[in-house]
């Protein structure tokens, strides 16, 4: 069976619009084209979707993606074998997070006593050991000082506020997305994201172009993004640097 782009979006839970933003990078391309110009996929197409879909989900870069899907080694069921080694990790993780949830609510309502240790059991700490290594590389202890003692008294809503932020900044870049990275409607939106970041600490110029080109290059963030939309990350990087060179 094969079936066009928005049948496969809708079977797959992939948009249209990032459906074609694989086949413009050789991702995926459809199996062919109907004489108007359609695009038709089928089963090995489909497999193919599968296995990207995998890798994002491990949070690999569409660069790596697509490296690991051309070579000429690649076999379909040793990939789908690892990861069912990977996803069965993850959902060790994940269900002791979700234990750790439950508990924590009847520790709240007063039903069972949790030790502090407990608060923390499940969190990946090789994780959040990498997350502080990188902003120490990449731009210093002081500042992760700086963001630590600003947020020290903050509480569960005050980060909701700030993720809110954050995810009406991402929504609204990519409705004007092509009015350009320099448009006066993109740099009203990035001066809100200027304002955010600067709640945890105070960027220089330096710093705020570097955290664009972070949006690029760490696979955490570039999967965030690319969850709004597939070159947000681009754009936002390119948007940032014209910022920081004009105002900071």
């Amino acid at each position: 069976m094969a079936y066009t782009v928005k049948e496969l979006a809708k079977l797959s839970g992939v948009t249209t619009r990032t459906l074609h933003y694989y086949d413009e990078i050789n991702l995926l391309k459809p199996a062919y084209h109907s004489e108007n110009g359609y695009r038709y996929y089928e089963k090995e197409q489909l497999l193919r979707l599968q296995q990207i879909m995998f890798y994002r989900e491990l949070d690999l870069p569409l660069a790596i993606i697509q490296e690991i899907l051309s070579n000429s080694s690649f076999n379909l069921i040793s990939a789908l074998t690892s990861h069912k080694q990977n996803l069965s990790k993850q959902a060790e993780r994940l269900q002791e997070l979700m234990n750790t949830i439950d508990q924590t609510i009847k520790h709240i309502k007063g039903e069972k006593k949790m030790s502090d240790e407990q608060l923390f059991n499940g969190f990946d700490e090789e994780k959040q050991r990498q997350y502080e290594e990188e902003i120490k590389e990449k731009y210093g202890e002081k500042l992760l000082n700086e963001s630590k003692k600003r947020t020290k008294n903050w509480n569960k809503d005050d980060y909701a506020t700030v993720q809110k932020q954050y995810d009406d900044i991402h929504r609204n870049l990519v409705k004007v997305m092509d009015h350009g990275h320099d448009s006066s409607e993109v740099q009203s939106i990035i001066q809100k994201h200027f304002e955010v970041i600067n709640q945890f600490y105070t960027p220089t110029k330096e710093m705020y172009k570097g955290l664009g080109q972070m949006y690029i290059e760490h696979p955490d963030f570039r999967k965030l993004y690319d969850s709004y939309h597939p070159e947000l990350a681009n754009f936002m990087a390119k948007a940032m640097a014209y910022y920081a060179d004009k105002n900071l």
